[in-house]
Formats: structure tokens, sequence, C-alpha cells
């Protein structure tokens, strides 16, 4: 045989091309972390698995999304990077093969009031050239149809050069925006109630001032009007003349000059309305929010009717339909009516706009309505809108990052997400999911389970390979999987029962229902069926009723656990106490700070458009505290070496001998009994999970008194062994004597109640009415429902 024969004869090699077939990470210790070494493969769905806090989201989002995002920032030029927020590379040796990374996380959408779900998805934009085009009367361009833009009117004369000379010519400038004049695009009107803002009996110099934050001596707010020249500071309030009085509340902002400062003075009315009532009531401080609600009243606006529109938006239509009543119809049927549509001269924005509203029936919201605001949507909602954008992308070898994307979803809406999932990975993407329900984890073609434990304990990798492996492999997820509940032989008898009659908030239809008193009920039913409406609706959080909603903590590199939960109070003055000193001696936030690094522990190094760096404080090395500080000591430990504990340790710390701090050892008693023992006490909260964060909220308030709480699904990210503690955690709180109500989709909690009220039998108009109401046992030999089918199926029933 020939050289050539021979040559031609070989199976020619791959191309180099197709050996990067998996992100390959080395040696990632970011947070938890321990030195983690894995391979992922590409183009297909991987889920990690692991109990909460285990590096899930440290090795998923802070390592290869983190990373991917870095690098792509940096192919901008740097005057671009200077506008953008700097990123600091993931604490790892290697990290190679990454594509492209978009995050699809629980982050709730903005609050902003004027966001709604249609201008968050590219849907209002859609409909607003839509009515532009075809709405009769034709009243202008698509600015004509936002909410969010103003008409305006303006005329004046210009210069124009012509030739040698130049003209003056008078020219006349408008546009039709489809803000409401009266409510300015919000929907609604507040009304303010001026005996919460002022004591009228009192001059300013007097401190007449009651709201929060207004103190004498400051510039911005009662220096001004007591210097300002406008008002006599000595003189009550309510002896101000007309003039006074209107300068004082309504006066429009002018240019002042107090002790030489250029200071703005204006309306008592208009500077609340910017300072307080421009900002998402939610988002606040709870002082703040408390003042708000008692200061101001939010009504429907009566001239838009809520529908944010001026009257030429509302007045032109199509087919007898307003662009207000097009966005206020549930998006199910707007879809249907713009499927009737036939008008050729438009056909591709009726594609497009009816393949975005078919993508948020498919992935089970067709129940929202596209007026709804951003700001009240749970954080699985708001993670299925986000994820609307991508379903019909053209993209390819993308990596998808989900964190959890059946949070919220009743097992019957798991199946449709799955769909969805893996219709991304068959385009050719690489789909990362973070996952802890059984449903799920069974579709991935690749598993990576992290603990074994929590915290300390966790960031080793313990498994990877198929679903199979896991089952068989023996770790904690692996033995787990499978897990079922079983129904009780007994349930608890109620005490009374806590009566609800023509409820109709959002889509309920006069539902009337008793809710049992001193057991756990469960109330369930798919997502859209009317739950949190008939529960946060009708059992409002008053002085018998504890409320533990789903809104995300808030809290800074400076907030942990000690602070969060209020332990940091009692230890500090026990600190004190043993040592003959202040208690603000002991807070890294005052008078005890190492002067250095201001107790933030990291001295923070900016480097313009390139990532900051943050490099331990050499002054206290990372204790926060002035040396003299940690001189001080409380059984024979100082004050960074008790933030430093873990939970469990600090809890026997405080029980007992000289540290003996029975305020501190019950709060550490709640956070061990929702199953964060392993947290130490001086964790920055920015550094905690998703799931030890819920955990955390609902130990604080565990300790609030109250007769009813209220839980909105509190198995959200915790992992299948971390339930039981939980289930334990509620009867333990029903045994006590309290009347638990849990909204939930988990089926071991369902197994586990006293009692279901299950809502249904859909979302949306679908919903809204009661379906069932009875024993777990009952549900599940009935099977009426979709709650009850699937839960016979979880027990085996």
């Amino acid at each position: 045989m020939s050289k050539a024969e021979r040559t031609g004869s070989r199976t020619p090699a791959p191309p180099v091309a197709d050996s990067h077939e998996v992100i390959r990470v080395h040696g990632a210790r970011e947070n938890n972390l321990k030195d983690v070494d894995i391979e992922i493969p590409k183009r297909r769905l991987t889920v990690f698995t692991g109990v909460s806090g285990s590096g899930k989201s440290s090795l998923v989002f802070n390592t290869i999304a983190a990373e991917s995002q870095r690098l792509i920032n940096e192919t901008y030029s740097a005057f671009v990077q200077g506008f953008m927020p700097t990123q600091a590379r993931p604490e790892v040796d290697v990290l190679e093969g990454l594509t492209t990374a978009i995050i699809v996380d629980q982050q709730r959408l903005g609050a902003d009031p004027r966001s709604t779900v249609g201008t968050a998805t590219d849907a209002n934009a859609m409909l607003r050239i839509l009515f532009s085009r075809l709405g009769k009367p034709h009243i202008g361009s698509p600015n004509a149809f936002s909410f969010n833009v103003a008409s305006i009117k303006a005329s004046g004369a210009i210069t124009v050069e012509r030739g040698a000379g130049t003209k003056t010519e008078r020219q006349t400038y408008t546009r039709t925006g489809g803000m409401c004049v009266r409510c300015e695009g919000r929907g609604t009107v507040s009304d303010i109630d001026l005996t919460q803002l002022y004591d009228d009996t009192k001059s300013i110099a007097e401190g007449a001032f009651t709201i929060p934050g207004w103190k004498s001596d400051s510039w911005w707010t009662v220096r001004t009007y007591a210097e300002s020249g406008f008002l006599d500071p000595d003189k009550p309030i309510r002896k101000y003349t007309k003039k006074e009085m209107q300068d004082f509340l309504h006066r429009e902002p002018t240019k002042v000059k107090v002790e030489g400062v250029n200071l703005t003075f204006e309306g008592l009315i208009p500077k609340i309305q910017k300072s307080f009532l421009s900002k998402d009531k939610e988002a606040m401080q709870p002082h703040i929010r408390a003042f708000v609600e008692r200061a101001v009243t939010f009504t429907t606006c009566p001239e838009c009717e809520g529908t944010r529109l001026s009257e030429g938006a509302r007045s032109s239509k199509i087919k007898k339909i307003s662009i207000a009543d097009a966005c206020a119809m549930q998006i199910s049927d707007l879809a249907d009516w713009v499927r009737e549509l036939d008008e050729p001269s438009v056909a591709p924005l009726l594609g497009a706009l009816l393949g975005t509203l078919e993508s948020f029936v498919e992935i089970g919201l067709g129940y929202l309505s596209l007026d709804r605001p951003s700001g009240t949507l749970s954080g699985g909602e708001a993670q299925r809108v986000k994820m609307i954008r991508h379903l019909g992308s053209s993209l390819t070898d993308v990596t998808y990052v989900f964190d959890e994307p059946t949070i919220g979803l009743h097992p019957h809406d798991i199946q449709r997400m799955n769909d969805l999932l893996l219709r991304l990975r068959d385009k050719g993407n690489t789909v990362l999911v973070v996952e802890h329900k059984p449903e799920a984890i069974a579709i991935a073609d690749h598993v990576v389970d992290l603990g074994p434990g929590a915290g300390s304990a966790g960031g080793t990798v313990c498994f990877e390979g198929t679903v199979e492996g896991l089952r068989a492999g023996g770790t904690l997820t692996g033995r787990h999987l499978d897990d079922r509940a079983v129904l009780k032989e007994k349930v608890r008898t109620p005490s009374g029962a806590l009566e609800i009659r023509g409820a109709s908030a959002h889509n309920l239809r006069d539902v009337d229902v008793d809710i049992p008193l001193g057991v756990l009920c469960a109330v369930t039913g798919v997502a859209g069926s009317g739950k949190s409406s008939l529960i946060h609706g009708s059992i409002p959080a008053g002085e018998d009723v504890v409320s533990i909603d789903q809104t995300a903590i808030r809290g800074s590199r400076r907030s942990n656990p000690a602070t969060y939960t209020g332990l940091l109070e009692p230890i500090r003055k026990a600190f004190a106490k043993a040592n003959g000193v202040k208690p603000a001696l002991f807070s890294a936030n005052s008078e005890g700070a190492c002067p250095t690094c201001k107790g933030a522990g990291v001295i923070y190094t900016d480097l313009a458009m390139m990532a900051g760096i943050a490099t331990v404080c050499e002054e206290c090395e990372g204790k926060r505290f002035e040396a003299s500080v940690l001189d001080h000591h409380l059984g024979g430990r100082d004050i960074s070496e008790v933030l430093a504990m873990p939970v469990d340790e600090a809890e026997k710390f405080f029980a007992e001998g000289e540290a003996r701090v029975p305020a501190a050892h019950r709060i550490l008693t709640r956070l061990s009994d929702v199953g964060l023992g392993y947290l130490s006490l001086g964790q920055p909260l920015t550094t905690l999970s998703g799931g030890e964060r819920q955990r955390l909220k609902l130990a604080t308030h565990m300790g609030e008194k109250g007769g009813v709480y209220v839980l909105d699904e509190p198995t959200t990210g915790l992992h299948l062994a971390d339930v039981q503690q939980l289930l334990g955690l509620l009867d333990r709180l029903v045994e006590s004597g309290k009347s638990v109500i849990v909204i939930e989709h988990h089926q071991a909690v369902m197994a586990h109640a006293d009692w279901i009220i299950d809502l249904g039998p859909g979302a949306g108009h679908d919903g809204g009415r009661i379906v069932f109401e009875g024993t777990p046992a009952d549900l599940v030999a009935d099977r009426s429902t979709l709650t009850g089918e699937h839960l016979a199926a979880y027990v085996g029933g």
C-alpha cells in the first residue's frame, strides 16, 4: 500500500473548535466554596442541588455568571466602562469555556410607581404603535398612548440664518402625550393629612414639625423654613396669615440664602410629595412607611379612573376597545382579541405582539393584565416575566442561568416550566438551574450536588453525574429525592374560626369562608387563583396578626444576622455592663468602629473604570473594631470573637455562666429553630442565600406577639431535608396556642396540614372560588381538584 493510500484511510481529526465542550472551573473559592473543581457540559441542562447555604449560588451566579458578564463588560471602551457597574474577578484560579451568560433571577422588577407588566416587557410599546396606526379617531404618534409622556405645547421666536442675513421666525412646538394630567400617569391621587405633618399650636422654633428625620438643626428642612424670611419662626402655625399659609404649604421653589448658604425654599406639600410620595412605599424603612400610611391617603384618580391615561388616549379605539381596556384585560383574553385583528398593513406588528402575549400564557402568567404594577409581582412571577423575552430569542450557544424557576408554581404548572427549560436547551444553549424541587431535578442531563452541609460545613462537590446516579449516591439530596409525606392519621380540632365574608379583591368572586383557628391551615391553588388576595386582602396585619410575606430583606454589607434580628442590642448592653463602659463602643457602626476602615473590616480602593478592590483592613485585621474595644471581655470572649461564632455555639455561650443573657438566648434559639445554626452572627446579609434570608425573616417575626401567623410560601429556597425541620417549627407554633395559616404549593406542607382551603379551579378570571375545604385525607380521597390529584400522586394515595 502506498504512503498516500495509508494517509487517506485515516479518520480525520475533529476540528479543534469542537474540543471546547465543557465549562471548566478550577479552584473556585467564592464565599464558602472550598477550591471547587468541576466540568459542566455545554448545551445540556445542568441542575445544581444541595441544602440552602451549601454554595450553589456562589458557584453558579457569583463565579460562572459573574465572570462571563465581567468579560463581556471588558470588551467595551474605557469611556463606556466608566458608566457601567464595576465587577471584581471572582475568587477562582481557572475559568475556561465560558459563553455569554443571561441571568434570570428572582430579583423583583423595579417597584417604580410608573412600572407595569406592560412596560417591563415589550407588550405596551407594541400596543401603543398598534393604536397609533389603527385607532379611530387618530390622535397622534405612539407617544400619545404612553402614560409616561406628558403633552407639551411651547411657542417662541427662533433666529434662522439665510444667506448673508438672519431672520426671526415664530415657531410653535407641540407634543401629544398620553399622561393623565391629574395623577401624572400614576393612576392614583394622594391626599395629605396636614395634622400628621405639624402641630399647629406650636411655632417652627418650638418644634412644630412631626415628620420623621426633620430635625431642628437640619439645613435642608426645618432651618430653610425657619430662616427663609417668608415665615415668622416664632409664631404658632395656626396664627399664620393667608399669605403666610400659602407660602408655607404651596409656594413654588424659590432660591433663598440661609447664613450665606444657597438653599431652595418650597411649600411643604410639594416637598413631601417629592421626598416621600415619589418613592415606592414598600421600599421605605418601617418608620417612614408608617408615617406615609398615617399622613397620606391614596385614592383612584377620578379623572382617568385609574387607567393613568389622558382622555384623548382613552377615546381612540379599535373595534370598540381602547388601549386602557386592552391593558386591563387578562392577558389570555387580550391574546384572543389580537388574534382576531386582521389588518395586512400591520401584520408583522400583530405577529410580534401575539407572540409576546402567547409567551405569557405559555409560561403560566396568562392571568395577569398589562396594567398590573410590576412592584406587586411575587419573586416567582417576576422571574417568569423576565423569561418571556428569552423564549422567542434567536440566540444560541448562550448560557442561561435560572434561580429556582419553579418558585411560586403549583405542581400542575411545574411540567410547563420544565418544557420551557428543555426548549431553551434544545436550541443549542447551556442551561444552568439552581433547584430544590424533585420534579425539576428529574429532567436534568447532569446534576451537581453541593454540600454536605451549609455555610462552613458546605462548599464542596458531593456528587456530579446523572439523576439516577444521584439517587444511588447516598448524598443528603439523593436520600431525600424520593421522600414522600404521609397523611396525618389524626388532625387537630379548631378552637374557633376567622370569618371572611364577601371577599372580592382582584379576581375573588364574593368568597365566603371560615378559616379555622388553633390549627395548621394550608391555602392552596394554582398560581393566580386568588390565594394571596384572599389571605393578605382579608386578614390585614394588625395587633394580633403576624404576616410574613415574600418581600426581600434589604441590607448593606454592614448588616448581619445580629443587627437584623435585634440580637446585637442585648449583647452590647451585656458587654457594657460587665466592663463598665458605654454600649455604643460595641457597635462597628458607632463609637467602637475601627478608625481606618470605619468599621467595615475591609478597605475599598476605587480604580475608576476598573473593578474596585476590597482588601482586609490591616489596622483591625478585619475585626471591624478598634483595638481598645477588644480589651473588654464577656465570658472570656471579646465582641469580635462573639460575632464570629456560629448561632449554635453562641446559643450555648449565652445560656449560662458569666455570659448568660436571656434576651440574646431567646433570639438565638429562634434562629436555631429555623435551621440557621451554622450562620455566623456577623456574616454580612449580602452573602446570604435566598432561603437563608427567608428563614432569617421568619425567625425575627416569630418573636412578635400575635395569635395568628400568616406565612407566604415559607418553603421558598428550602432543601428537601430542611422542609421537615420547617414542619416541626410550624407544629411547635400551633402547639404553643398560635393559629398558623400557610399559603403553599409544597405537597409535604399540604399533607402535614390539619385543614386545606383550595382555590381555583384555574387562574385569573378562571379562579377566585373556593373549590375545596376539608382535611388533606378528604382532598386526596376526593381528587376533584388539580391540587387533590397532585397531592394524591405525591402521597401515593
